[in-house]
């Protein structure tokens, strides 16, 4: 079984991923509001009645502006952490609200969901991998840093949102003020194209068909320039922008040659466990450190 993704939003105007399987479906995030969540999943053909849960990955505006009422109109739980309630100022329906924790598995059908820590300026900040079988995609945007938890992941993944927000030099010379260039770069805001360039160059596995670059700057970036970038490196993996304006196409992501994983020397081999590869026991520890 595959999965399917799409970006219907990603930059600071909104932020909304759509992640299913043939019958299940979450949103991770919900930035924009209801009527254009609907809309733009209409137009993919796609609609919110396959949508079983929404993940919040932090509280800033861009990631929970269309939240209380898509929630309440279609009654679905949203799994988000107390800190994220208490820091957006979130009233939603009580019976909605789930909590989750660090690197625990969340099924919903036969989607299963992980959270890790990420480094960004938010109360309790989370990125996540959603996984069906055996197929792995992440979404990892608002990330200061490459952190461990970060590579752990990605090397997990067969296709991820993958943010590239900012090009260091347009920054630089920017309109930006000083105070806020250095939040942006100071390790708790966002990931550079470089940054994301190398995670992507030193941590991609040889079975990662897929790379949505994501939440780009409207001032500090070009989705030429990155697109570009990326595309030297990119070998047999598809690296497209996710658009800060409309959605993606629908992408269709699929374990490599049926059950078997690609090698660093070109061969196949049969992998040894049916359990979800990112998996991680949720007694080990949080680390950070530098990439």
């Amino acid at each position: 079984m595959a999965l399917y993704i799409t970006s219907l939003n990603s930059g600071s105007n909104g932020n909304c991923y759509y992640l299913a399987n043939e019958d299940d479906a979450i949103l991770v995030d919900a930035g924009l509001n209801c009527r254009e969540t609907e809309k733009r999943l209409t137009r993919l053909g796609l609609s919110m009645t396959k949508v079983r849960a929404i993940f919040i990955s932090h509280e800033h505006s861009d990631h929970i502006h269309g939240l209380p009422v898509i929630a309440r109109k279609y009654q679905l739980p949203v799994y988000i952490t107390p800190g994220t309630m208490h820091g957006g100022r979130l009233t939603l329906q009580e019976d909605l609200v789930r909590t989750f924790k660090a690197h625990e598995c969340i099924a919903i059908g036969e989607l299963r969901i992980t959270a890790f820590p990420k480094l960004h300026d938010a109360s309790e900040p989370h990125s996540f991998i959603v996984s069906c079988r055996e197929v792995n995609v992440g979404v990892f945007t608002d990330i200061g840093f490459p952190c461990e938890n970060l590579v752990r992941y990605f090397k997990l993944c067969h296709a991820a949102f993958l943010e590239a927000n900012y090009d260091d030099e347009m920054l630089e010379r920017g309109r930006y003020p000083y105070f806020l260039k250095n939040r942006i770069r100071g390790g708790k805001g966002h990931l550079s194209n470089k940054q994301a360039l190398g995670l992507f160059t030193g941590c991609k596995p040889s079975y990662m068909s897929h790379l949505l670059l994501s939440h780009l700057s409207r001032d500090n970036n070009s989705p030429e320039l990155v697109l570009e970038l990326f595309k030297r490196a990119s070998g047999d993996t598809k690296v497209v922008v996710a658009s800060r304006d409309r959605e993606t196409e629908i992408y269709y992501i699929k374990e490599v040659e049926s059950g078997k994983l690609k090698t660093e020397n070109g061969q196949y081999v049969e992998r040894q466990s049916n359990v979800p590869a990112m998996i991680v026991p949720p007694q080990e520890q949080v680390q950070y450190s530098l990439f």
